[in-house]
């Protein structure tokens, strides 16, 4: 039983790491991303492969940081989320 269930364990922890660092991050409402949209302006200056930092608030007392990534034909990618709690 201990042979199939501790990988079956560490199978599940891999997965949950990479999801919640990996580039398979769904946009929420107030992401730049969120709807499929991209800005408007593109990024002409920045380096491909720089990334930036999206902050904003998603309901009461919860406060959202999104990093982006810009992409080599000048879009953005969302590669990572964080969200605080903020009660004070």
């Amino acid at each position: 039983m201990i042979r199939i269930a501790l990988p079956l364990l560490a199978a599940l922890a891999l997965s949950a790491c990479t999801a919640a660092t990996g580039y398979g991050i769904e946009p929420i409402p107030g992401s730049i991303t969120y709807g499929g949209h991209q800005p408007r302006t593109k990024l002409t200056k920045a380096p491909v492969g720089s990334t930036f930092e999206h902050r904003f608030y998603d309901g009461p007392g919860r406060q959202v940081f999104e990093t982006y990534q810009i992409q080599p034909d000048r879009s953005i990618l969302l590669i990572r989320r964080r969200v605080r709690l903020d009660y004070f």
